[in-house]
């Protein structure tokens, strides 16, 4: 199962656009060389997968909601070997991904990681510069009270600082998490191969004959009660 995400402006508006369209997930999944590409990762040979793909959006919503809902999506593929028709659906499961929300979103990603990582070390610069600062207020008190005084004002500046970094990173992770877990198209659950049952031709006649002798003696015994009746 394939979550399509809801990628968002740097507004916070809802991005609506090829990613998020249900529709186009069948045509990247039909085409030849999504299908060629996942055969190979599947070691399989090119084509096998034709005619055994299909694609089905999950719990569909209507109304007021439709537009907020993150569309999730159900790829089967079927074949004789489980295995490789697992992976093959995994593989395009991953090509999906990597075709519609996930290229835009992982940008957004890289920056809020890469932002919060330049937030980390000056988090931990500041925290080594105010515990020099706290040591020396601590071996200040034989100063004159103007030298007291600025290293005060150093302490207030480097914990307002760290004040501000710590607020900011909290929200740096707060927005990485939403663009990872809730914007970026995922594979929300990996692919596993269940046996389908066969209805072959004689178990066909098979049940139609049971059928017709169960109808069969549901009419002797309602024509029996007739005829009782009517004696």
């Amino acid at each position: 199962m394939i979550s399509l995400g809801q990628p968002t402006s740097p507004g916070g508006v809802l991005v609506n656009g090829f990613g998020t369209n249900p529709r186009a997930i069948s045509l990247i999944v039909s085409s030849a060389a999504a299908q060629e590409q996942a055969a190979n990762r599947a070691d399989m040979r090119p084509g096998a997968l034709r005619g055994h793909v299909s694609v089905a959006q999950v719990g569909t919503v209507t109304g007021a909601g439709a537009a907020r809902a993150t569309p999730l999506i159900a790829l089967t593929v079927t074949g004789s070997r489980p295995l490789t028709t697992a992976a093959a659906a995994n593989a395009l499961a991953n090509i999906v991904v990597g075709q519609t929300t996930a290229s835009y979103v992982g940008v957004k990603i890289r920056t809020f990681q890469s932002t919060l990582d330049n937030v980390n070390v000056q988090l931990q610069s500041v925290k080594d510069r105010l515990t020099v600062i706290q040591k020396a207020e601590t071996s200040a008190k034989n100063l004159d009270p103007l030298q007291q005084l600025v290293i005060v004002s150093q302490e207030d500046n480097a914990e307002t600082r760290l004040g501000n970094l710590i607020a900011q990173q909290e929200t740096l992770q707060q927005q990485l998490a939403f663009a990872k877990e809730v914007e970026s198209a995922k594979v929300v659950v990996l692919a596993r191969s269940v046996k389908a049952s066969a209805h072959s031709r004689n178990s066909s006649l098979l049940v139609g004959a049971l059928i017709g002798l169960i109808l069969g003696a549901i009419a002797a015994i309602v024509a029996d009660v007739r005829m009782r009746k009517t004696a």
